[in-house]
């Protein structure tokens, strides 16, 4: 799968997908903290402030002081232009990683079903694992759970999502990493959870797996 083209020109489409997230909160008219924000989108606060201050400084978001000493922040017209910007990138995105996510984990859980495959753990919750799911009704493959970094506890179709720390508790053939946003990170703490490599797979290019590959390699000469 050609990730360079989903991310359109490099890898920034996280970053911009969270601006996304976060001016589409803020066009609410809320007064909403930095703490609020962190808490709805499920981002870091550290990262809340770093982003904020970027679209302050691109002129997309104004500041103003409110009672209690808080601040509220507003959309300026330049923000809703990039807002819409944003929103129809993404749409192209996410149509083209549609219709290649499909295609690829379809092929995927064939190659899995004829080697013997019995059940699946997905590993990373986001728009990439639901097509994955999607995909997965196709074949005679027991879906076992999934799990995330951040987003424990909540629902992905009739399931719920567990920590990504239990996922060695889950009876399951292979372990799908199934993010595309997350799926460096999420491999990386399947890695310290000490999750063996051949045992999980995954249609997208994993840089963390190459360079752990690489320093494997490196300590076994």
């Amino acid at each position: 799968m050609n990730v360079q083209d989903l991310n359109g020109k490099n890898s920034e489409t996280p970053d911009s997908y969270k601006s996304l997230l976060l001016l589409d909160e803020i066009s609410k008219g809320e007064s909403l903290s930095q703490r609020d924000l962190s808490r709805k989108l499920n981002v870091a606060l550290g990262l809340v402030n770093s982003y904020i201050k970027n679209l302050i400084s691109k002129g997309y978001v104004t500041i103003k002081e409110i009672p209690s000493k808080r601040y509220a922040y507003y959309l300026t017209p330049k923000g809703f232009t990039e807002k819409t910007r944003l929103t129809y990138h993404h749409l192209q995105n996410f149509t083209n990683l549609y219709r290649e996510a499909r295609r690829d984990f379809k092929e995927l859980f064939s190659n899995l079903y004829n080697e013997g495959a019995k059940s699946v753990v997905f590993a990373g919750a986001d728009e990439s694992a639901e097509i994955a799911y999607l995909s997965l009704q196709e074949f005679d493959i027991r879906f076992a759970g999934i799990a995330d970094v951040e987003r424990a506890g909540k629902d992905f179709f009739k399931y719920k999502i567990m920590p990504l720390e239990s996922i060695r508790e889950i009876d399951a053939d292979f372990i799908i990493v199934s993010s595309f946003l997350k799926r460096d990170e999420v491999y990386k703490k399947l890695i310290e959870e000490g999750i063996h490599p051949e045992k999980m797979k995954s249609i997208f290019p994993l840089a963390y797996k190459s360079s752990h590959a690489i320093n494997e390699e490196t300590r076994g000469k």
